[in-house]
């Protein structure tokens, strides 16, 4: 089942918005196993307006497939890229309009950078939590003022529309958009065939977990990473993590920390939080099988490790980041 991906391009759009996103989506099939190529993306570009030839904010033309107006059927992720043209694409009420046409047929929708203003202008960010470039976040703010920006985050979900912070974090975005359709195995791997290993800024842990830990370079640990994502409820002490390994205790953990920056102790206790949020984010779930399905011993556990993290207890966390359903 391949995915279809439309990315609206418009005149002035920034390049980078746009392909940033389609590397990650496009990458599956370097970077990824035969099940992920197979369950893969397929992407298109289209533009606002007749010509489908669109010069970009960096002067380099990219060709759309075609116009938005042509745009029909399901759509599973739609997404709004930003640049210097954005601001007349927003006073467009032809392209808004048909900016609304499509939405409802689309399962998800996101913006990058400065593109939030286009689900602004078009109605779809009211009542919602969004972000944006961060030089951008006063005037979203001021001119939107049903809109709750958060201008310390990468990415914001709220419900199934998605914005993100400036130019690459759309590639964060779009990482976290792989992450959710076909695991956290397939993400990292595509984050590594990117060399997206960087520690990202943010706020209320809602930059993508894979950026933020550093991904190691040797097999044996880069492989175990994967293998702790996966067994979260698990005994997953050190001695446990070295057997997995083949090594000894003691070597294991004096080379894990030089190789990923942290102890493990540190890693799984962040992974299992990872785990918590998304848990709290997407389900039902009490908090005392949310502690158990993610390997704490407890509730309480749960709740003293994820506001030493956090600052903020998970209950609070829930109430404030639960997806809401799009209307």
């Amino acid at each position: 089942m391949m995915r279809r991906v439309v990315i609206v391009v418009f005149p002035g759009v920034n390049l980078l918005d746009v392909a940033g996103p389609s590397e990650v989506f496009s990458s599956l099939a370097e970077a990824g196993g035969q099940e992920e190529v197979v369950n893969g993306y397929s992407v298109e570009l289209a533009s606002t307006t007749r010509e489908l030839q669109v010069k970009t904010s960096g002067g380099v033309a990219v060709v759309a497939d075609h116009c938005l107006s042509e745009v029909r059927g399901p759509i599973d992720t739609l997404l709004l890229p930003g640049g210097v043209g954005v601001w007349e694409a927003a006073r467009d009420k032809v392209f808004l309009d048909q900016l609304r046409r499509i939405v409802p047929e689309s399962r998800r929708v996101g913006s990058v950078c400065t593109g939030a203003f286009l689900l602004a202008a078009a109605g779809l960010l009211d009542g919602r939590r969004a972000t944006t470039h961060w030089r951008w976040c006063d005037r979203l703010a001021n001119e939107h003022e049903s809109v709750t920006v958060e201008p310390d985050a990468i990415f914001v979900r709220d419900g199934e529309v998605y914005t993100s912070a400036g130019v690459t974090a759309g590639m964060d975005l779009t990482l976290a958009f792989v992450e959710e359709d076909l695991g956290r195995a397939a993400a990292m791997e595509i984050a590594r065939h990117l060399v997206m290993f960087v520690r990202r800024p943010g706020g209320q842990s809602q930059f993508s977990p894979l950026l933020e830990l550093q991904a190691a370079d040797r097999r044996p640990f880069r492989d175990l990473q994967v293998w702790i994502a996966e067994h979260l409820a698990e005994d997953l002490s050190v001695e446990n993590l070295a057997r997995q390994a083949h090594m000894s205790a003691r070597n294991f953990a004096r080379a894990f920390h030089k190789e990923i920056g942290t102890t493990p102790a540190k890693l799984v206790e962040r992974l299992r939080i990872d785990a918590v949020r998304r848990r709290l984010e997407e389900t039902d779930a009490s908090l005392d099988r949310i502690a158990r399905d993610c390997g704490f011993g407890s509730a309480d556990a749960m709740r003293r490790s994820f506001f030493r993290v956090l600052r903020v207890p998970p209950s609070d966390y829930r109430d404030r980041f639960r997806a809401r359903p799009v209307a």
